[in-house]
């Protein structure tokens, strides 16, 4: 173990934190198995940036929860976060054990759990058409392929169109996909959120895109029909509507991916899907 991967002493001692077991290094963290003073295990986050990013929204969302299907947060400051230990396993892991359809009926439950549950507290969020913004601005470089380019322009205005007429807006998790949710000892409960406010619909969009390790199953058109049509049913919401927020989140996070000008992305497909799909209906 390098040390990168040991819990520095301050960090410890501020949460009052032993058995501490390193767990894996994301992008932007690294995260840790602890137990607490009181016996309960929990997993604790920290931040390499001086700020937890896009995430810092999330724990507001989780803590509004309390508890009802998302992972209970213990403790927080400026660069660190201490949650719930949720065991597994996650969604992604049933999907990629073949067991896909269990995982989407378990998903949407966890969906309405979190959407019907009684709010602690009034939430200020980042709106959702902000985010979107990256899509709108986005450059597209020489090697970008022509049909990757007129496909990134058609969710533009899908976009756009969706995001001026916004139906059931709300406190959303914002990231609510197959490897942030984990079985615990509360059932299935999500972790990792965003915390966005926005259209009730945009809640599942990310998950059509997951989980990885999937990449034939996540671009198996009937997959993403099965999806649309179970999803629909059981959240609520417009089939038609539900496919147009998958297909602008694929392009959306293509925007992101590219940091300001669009080239080569591995979504390039699966987007055209989306938007071939969408053209069915």
């Amino acid at each position: 173990m390098t040390t990168d991967h040991i819990l520095p002493l301050e960090l410890s001692a501020k949460f009052n934190v032993s058995s501490i077991c390193f767990v894996e290094e994301t992008a932007i963290a690294s995260i840790w198995k602890v137990q607490r003073s009181d016996g309960q295990f929990a997993a604790l986050k920290s931040y390499r940036k001086a700020n937890m990013g896009n995430e810092s929204c999330g724990y507001k969302f989780l803590k509004s929860l309390n508890g009802e299907a998302a992972a209970l947060v213990f403790e927080q400051s400026a660069t660190c976060a201490v949650i719930e230990w949720l065991d597994g396993p996650s969604l992604g892991d049933l999907t990629r054990n073949g067991k896909d359809e269990q995982a989407a009926t378990e998903l949407v439950s966890v969906a309405n759990r979190i959407h019907a549950a009684p709010r602690s507290q009034m939430l200020e969020l980042p709106l959702l058409e902000d985010w979107f913004e990256a899509l709108f601005t986005t450059k597209f470089g020489a090697d970008c392929p022509p049909i990757a380019h007129k496909n990134l322009l058609k969710s533009r205005n899908i976009a756009q169109h969706l995001l001026q007429e916004q139906q059931d807006i709300q406190p959303l998790h914002g990231d609510l996909h197959h490897d942030n949710i984990r079985l615990g000892k509360r059932g299935y409960c999500a972790f990792d959120a965003k915390g966005v406010l926005g259209e009730r619909a945009y809640e599942l969009a990310n998950a059509f895109r997951n989980p990885k390790g999937a990449p034939d199953l996540i671009q198996d058109p009937e997959r993403i029909r099965y999806l649309y049509r179970l999803w629909s049913k059981h959240f609520c919401v417009e089939q038609h509507r539900l496919i147009q927020w998958a297909a602008v989140k694929s392009a959306l996070s293509i925007a992101w991916r590219g940091s300001g000008t669009v080239t080569i992305d591995p979504e390039f497909d699966l987007l055209d899907i989306f938007l071939s799909i969408l053209d069915e209906q």
